[in-house]
C-alpha cells in the first residue's frame, strides 16, 4: 500500500513493514523471460508500455508494496552526450568514456526531452497503481555513474576513476558536480511524473576513502536530495562501517545491505528509517528458512520506520517461491 509505505518512510509506526525488492522486475521472473525474448534491455526500457508491463509484474504476482520503475542507472548518462550499449557476458559498456580532464562534460540537455521515455513510463505506472502502492522512481549516484563513465563499464575496484580522482582533483570534482546536477534535474522530472519515492544508488561510493567521501560526494548527495520533497532512500554498499555519513546525507531512508547487523544499525541511526536488509542468497532456503529469516529482519528493525527489502538485488536464479515467502512473511505480520 502507498500510504504504508510513505508512513514508514516518514519513521511513522506501522501495522506491518511495507516490502518491496531491489530488481525485483528481473530474470527470476518466467513472465519476465518470455517479454524480453522479443526486445532487447535497451529496447525494453524506451518503451514505455513494455517498461510498464515489466514493472507491474512483480506487483500483479505478489503485491508488493513499491513498484520501481523498470530503467537503468546509466540512462542520465544520455543527457550528458554520453552513450552506452549493453555487452551480453560484460553488462553496460560506454562507448565514449571520459579518459581525460577535457572529455569531462560541461553541459546536459534537458532530461525530458533527452530521456523522455522515463516520463512517460512514470505516467503509465502512477496512473495504473493510484493509491494501491508506491511509484518508485531512481538514479545512479555521482561516484557510481562516474565509475561507469571513466571505466567505460563494469569495475570492482574502480581504479579507473580513483587514479582519476589522484591525478586531476579538479576535473574529478567537476565531473562528480556534473552528475549531480543532472540526476538533481531528473529526480525533479520523476516526482513532476508520478514518482512517490526516489531511491539513490551510489552502489559503489564506499570505495573512496572516508575523507574523500566526506569532501567530495556527502555534500552533493544532499544537492540531490534537496532538490525534492518526496520521501527519498540511499543505497550505498559496504558502508556498515560509516552509516553516521548516510545518516547526513539528507536522505529520508537508509537502505542497508547484507553485511550490516540491523540491529545495531537502528542503534546508530537512531530515529532515521531503514531500508532491508535480508541477504539475497537466503532465499536459496526453503520456505520456513526464508520466513525465520525474514522475521528475524522484521523483529530487529522494530515497528517503525522500516521498509522491508533484500541487502542488494534479486539474483536472477532465486526461485519464484522464496520470493513470494518474503513478501507473504511481511504481509502476515500483525502489531
Amino acid at each position: 500500500m502507498k500510504d504504508l509505505f510513505l508512513r514508514a518512510a516518514r519513521g511513522e509506526r506501522t501495522e506491518r513493514p511495507p516490502v518491496w525488492l531491489m530488481r525485483q522486475a528481473g530474470r527470476y521472473l518466467p513472465e519476465y523471460r518470455d517479454v524480453r525474448e522479443e526486445y532487447t534491455f535497451l529496447e525494453a526500457i524506451k518503451s514505455p508500455a513494455v517498461a510498464e508491463e515489466i514493472s507491474l509484474m512483480p506487483y500483479e504476482r505478489f503485491g508488493v508494496d513499491g513498484v520501481v520503475m523498470y530503467s537503468d542507472i546509466l540512462t542520465v548518462l544520455e543527457p550528458l552526450g554520453l552513450s552506452y550499449h549493453i555487452e551480453s557476458g560484460v553488462g553496460p559498456v560506454v562507448e565514449n568514456p571520459v579518459e581525460s580532464p577535457e572529455a569531462v562534460p560541461e553541459d546536459y540537455v534537458d532530461v525530458s526531452e533527452e530521456i523522455d521515455y522515463v516520463g512517460a513510463l512514470l505516467d503509465r505506472l502512477d496512473a495504473s497503481l493510484g493509491d494501491d502502492a508506491a511509484t518508485i522512481g531512481f538514479a545512479g549516484g555521482p561516484f557510481t555513474l562516474a565509475s561507469y563513465a571513466v571505466e567505460g563499464g563494469p569495475s570492482r575496484s574502480h581504479m579507473g576513476l580513483r587514479r582519476f580522482r589522484a591525478r586531476h582533483p579538479e576535473a574529478f570534482r567537476d565531473l562528480l558536480d556534473m552528475f549531480a546536477d543532472v540526476v538533481a534535474d531528473y529526480f525533479q522530472y520523476q516526482v513532476e511524473h508520478g514518482a512517490d519515492v526516489l531511491q539513490l544508488f551510489d552502489t559503489y561510493a564506499a570505495s573512496l576513502t572516508p575523507a574523500d567521501y566526506r569532501e567530495f560526494l556527502l555534500p552533493l548527495h544532499r544537492r540531490i536530495f534537496d532538490a525534492v520533497d518526496v520521501p527519498t532512500i540511499i543505497f550505498v554498499r559496504d558502508m556498515g562501517g560509516s552509516l553516521d555519513v548516510l545518516a547526513e546525507s539528507g536522505a529520508d531512508v537508509v537502505s542497508l545491505d547484507w553485511t550490516v547487523e540491523m540491529a545495531g544499525a537502528r542503534e546508530t541511526l537512531g530515529d532515521v528509517p531503514v531500508q532491508g536488509n535480508l541477504d539475497p542468497s537466503y532465499l536459496f532456503g526453503d520456505e520456513a528458512f526464508v520466513a525465520e529469516k525474514t522475521r528475524e529482519v522484521i523483529d530487529a528493525a522494530g515497528d517503525s520506520g522500516h521498509i522491508l527489502n533484500l541487502g542488494h538485488g534479486v539474483n536472477k536464479n532465486t526461485p519464484v517461491e522464496s520470493v513470494a515467502t518474503f513478501v507473504e512473511t511481511a504481509q502476515s505480520v500483525s502489531r
